[in-house]
């Protein structure tokens, strides 16, 4: 479900606001027909690599594989594509060369909030060895600021992995958690990335593992989720302000909030019958 309702929040909400947005961008954005890579940094719900991620030494994306490896789909959460799949090969506007470098159960640094294992590639990992080592070296593919935008989707690990702490402690925890996210992203920023999108966390409190809890560990999680995304939303603005970047942000929760509310509110979701319990078809 996570898939559909994204993807289409994403041209619902998303598309159009990059197209709103465009009218004040810098020179930087070129329009979303002109954009030839996207690099997607998050957890499972973007992940299309093997379980043990995209490999920067396999296949790279190309004409024939946009993706690089593996193939379209990949290996997904979803058990079928995801947003990113389908923003790569279906609803792209151009030849998108897609390097994904999501990585399930990715919380954004190790440091902060531990993944539930140590293998598991966090955000730092993915911005400071696969994307430093592979594509910020003068070997790396040929890219520029302004034909490719950079893609973040990740908090419902750090979120899930810490709500129950309480407001006080889950706050201070989501301001060093987005110090480090924007740390990253000006790393990035330093590399060349001038393009910026931002997904907001999902209503994490409104999955079957928190609806299995009581009504406090809801609230405390709805509760970090708004923290968490008050603080993307303002990292967001505040990327705006470094030289020629542009920075946007999807609303995916209120994306999700409203198709949990209202399953006929897209064409795409409305046969659905359950927003309440796991699916099976994805454990397939």
């Amino acid at each position: 479900m996570k898939s559909q309702i994204l993807t289409t929040g994403l041209l619902a909400a998303g598309a159009s606001a990059l197209e709103k947005r465009a009218c004040t961008a810098t020179a930087e954005w070129p329009g979303f027909a002109n954009v030839k890579h996207a690099f997607v940094f998050g957890d499972s719900y973007s992940q299309t690599g093997t379980i043990l991620g995209f490999n920067t030494s396999l296949e790279a994306p190309n004409p024939a594989n946009p993706l690089g490896n593996p193939s379209y789909p990949g290996w997904t959460s979803c058990n079928g594509p995801n947003w990113v799949d389908y923003l790569t090969v279906k609803h792209n506007a151009s030849l998108l060369y897609t390097y994904n470098l999501a990585y399930g159960g990715a919380t954004v640094d190790a440091d902060l909030v531990k993944p539930y294992a140590d293998t598991v590639l966090t955000l730092k990992d993915q911005v400071q060895t696969l994307f430093n080592n592979a594509y910020a070296a003068k070997t790396a593919p040929a890219w520029t600021g302004a034909d490719s935008v950079f893609a973040f989707w990740i908090g419902v690990n750090d979120i899930g992995n810490s709500y129950w702490n309480g407001a006080d402690a889950t706050s201070a925890l989501n301001t060093k958690i987005v110090d480090v996210y924007q740390s990253l992203a000006k790393e990035l920023y330093g590399s060349g990335a001038r393009n910026f999108v931002w997904l907001t966390t999902p209503p994490v409190d409104r999955t079957p593992m928190l609806l299995a809890e009581n009504a406090d560990a809801q609230k405390l999680c709805k509760d970090d989720v708004a923290d968490f995304n008050g603080r993307v939303n303002a990292m967001a603005k505040n990327v705006t302000t470094w030289e020629g970047a542009n920075s946007w942000v999807v609303d995916a929760n209120g994306v999700f909030n409203g198709v949990l509310d209202n399953v006929a509110k897209f064409d795409a979701t409305k046969e659905y019958k359950n927003t309440t319990g796991y699916c099976d078809a994805y454990k397939e």
